[in-house]
């Protein structure tokens, strides 16, 4: 199954501001969320609804809607400061 990938804005300004040896990564682990939308080494998150996944220093958080075969990608940011 193919999930719809949707990246929202705040995590497309985000992204835009992630220097190169990490973009390219990001953007691979992003794509590859719309074939496999639990990767091996994702976590689901407590406190908010929502799953995670790293890259480096950097997390990826999400959502899977099963139903409608849907990821939305949330945030993208510093293992620091994304879970503010």
């Amino acid at each position: 199954m193919i999930y719809k990938l949707i990246i929202s804005r705040t995590a497309q300004k985000q992204l835009a501001k992630i220097n190169n040896p990490f973009f390219k990564t990001i953007i691979d682990k992003i794509e590859l969320l719309k074939t496999v939308p639990r990767p091996p080494g994702c976590k689901k998150l407590t406190g908010r609804e929502g799953w995670r996944i790293r890259v480096a220093d950097y997390r990826i958080i999400y959502e899977i809607k099963d139903d409608i075969l849907q990821i939305i990608v949330i945030e993208i940011d510093h293992r620091k400061q994304v879970y503010r």
